[in-house]
């Protein structure tokens, strides 16, 4: 979905026009889907920004809300000693910098540079999802080198890692019962 942002409240002003996934929530924060491990909620009324992991809690969410908030950090955007654990588990949250120049909006700034964020990091995230795809890929239809027909396996008495005769059961080792 596209979005276009004005810098300035003057007509004549710049426009940015962002390819974003963002949807507008009902209190008005920007909510952005688009980044492959967390998603970033954009708070302009709390003047603050909040990243959420996706799914599943993991180290790549950490390393992401690591660099996401070391990018803002750098861009002068979040005011660094904010930057903390959040409310909900696994969440990173900070505050944005105060406005100095009433032409500029910390909000539409850290739209663009969370914009750049993800534009950097789309490769990363989509060679992880092709490699796990790839990987399912493999198991769902493998070569003929790995795997067999139906009848190709000659038949035996012993056969495998499970022999007859041996009880296996929870609470004792392996017996050998003879028959």
């Amino acid at each position: 979905m596209a979005v276009i942002v004005r810098i300035g409240d003057k007509p004549e002003s710049a426009t940015v026009r962002l390819e974003i996934d963002v949807r507008k929530s009902m209190n008005g924060d920007l909510m952005i889907f688009d980044h492959g491990d967390i998603d970033i909620v954009l708070s302009t009324k709390n003047n603050k920004i909040t990243a959420f992991p996706k799914e599943t809690m993991n180290d790549l969410v950490y390393g992401a809300q690591n660099r996401l908030f070391a990018h803002l950090r750098k861009k002068g955007l979040v005011v660094a000693d904010s930057i903390q654990g959040g409310s909900f588990y696994g969440s990173f949250e900070a505050l944005m910098e105060e406005v100095s120049s009433e032409e500029l909006s910390t909000a539409k700034m850290a739209l663009i540079n969370i914009s750049n964020f993800i534009d950097e990091e789309r490769p990363y995230f989509e060679s992880t999802e092709a490699i796990v795809s790839m990987a399912d890929d493999e198991l769902i239809h493998p070569d003929k080198e790995d795997s067999t027909e139906l009848g190709e396996v000659p038949q035996s008495s012993e056969q495998g890692s499970i022999r007859p005769g041996y009880i296996r059961d929870p609470y004792s080792l392996s017996y050998l019962y003879t028959i």
